[in-house]
């Protein structure tokens, strides 16, 4: 398995946008982001590391605005940390190896599938399609994800 770390190259080559969302904790406008409607399979990685974090089988349509999956591909990527930012009590989402903020989890997801909607910006996410997942490391994960489109 590939070690991930959080790369000062990769901080280096990110926009303003994922700059901001990634290290200082914001969120991306609802209904903005680039991965938001996508329906091909494969698996969303964490911009900053690399670290396998979803995968295309576990994402649906929660229409909150932001691209939303019921559980982690690899539940040791995941970091959850209480945030009483904004007035509010939810549960951060940020990358274990990365320390990307993500997004927050809700209970809210489908009953059927765990419960969970981890509520993620697609400025912190890049997406690595099925058809290029062997070739980048990823082949191990090819078994959890199925043709979604």
């Amino acid at each position: 398995m590939p070690s991930y770390t959080k790369d000062p190259d990769a901080i280096a080559r990110l926009s303003p946008e994922e700059y901001y969302v990634t290290q200082e904790s914001g969120t991306e406008r609802p209904g903005t982001g680039a991965l938001l409607g996508n329906k091909e399979p494969g698996i969303y990685v964490d911009i900053v590391s690399g670290e396998p974090l979803f995968a295309s089988s576990d994402k649906y349509e929660s229409g909150c605005g932001w691209p939303s999956f019921t559980k982690p591909i690899e539940p040791a990527h995941i970091n959850e940390l209480r945030d009483t930012s904004h007035g509010m009590i939810r549960t951060e989402v940020r990358s274990a190896h990365g320390d990307s903020h993500l997004g927050h989890v809700f209970p809210d997801g489908p009953q059927d599938r765990g419960g969970l909607r981890y509520c993620i910006n697609s400025a912190s996410l890049r997406f690595v399609h099925r058809d290029e997942m062997e070739a980048q490391g990823y082949g191990d994960y090819l078994n959890q994800v199925e043709d979604v489109t």
